[in-house]
């Protein structure tokens, strides 16, 4: 995409994880205004009804819907969007993330290299 500011979306129900993933990603070269967040499955799709995005960092375990039903209804839905999916979760939720499809992976816990390399990856960011 060539994107140089890319818009993310942190999708996790811990209010201290998305803080955490917040920093990572300024520090992964994200502009502070160009990171979205949400509680909840059905709060990011109302996210993403509103705003493009460049890329998703999903948790998978949340209450109501989780990960997987987000990504589903991400990819399908009204709100279907095209945007790199990366499911931030354990070594042994891997499988999980690989099955929903996910574009990418990043293992918790995860460093602020990491990321910068899969915003490299995934939206050619110049972070």
């Amino acid at each position: 995409m060539g994107n140089k500011n890319p818009r993310v979306l942190i999708v996790d129900d811990s209010p201290i994880l998305r803080q955490a993933t917040r920093r990572a990603v300024t520090q992964a070269g994200v502009e502070e205004e160009n990171i979205l967040e949400a509680g909840s499955g059905a709060e990011a799709l109302a996210v993403l009804d509103g705003n493009d995005v460049d890329m998703i960092l999903l948790d998978l375990h949340m209450p109501g819907m989780d990960g997987a039903a987000f990504a589903r209804e991400a990819r399908g839905g009204a709100c279907a969007t095209t945007a790199p999916i990366v499911v931030v979760a354990t070594a042994d939720e891997r499988a999980q993330g690989e099955a929903l499809g996910a574009d990418g992976f990043l293992p918790k816990p995860f460093d602020a290299d990491e990321l910068r390399g899969l915003v490299d990856d995934l939206v050619g960011g110049d972070a």
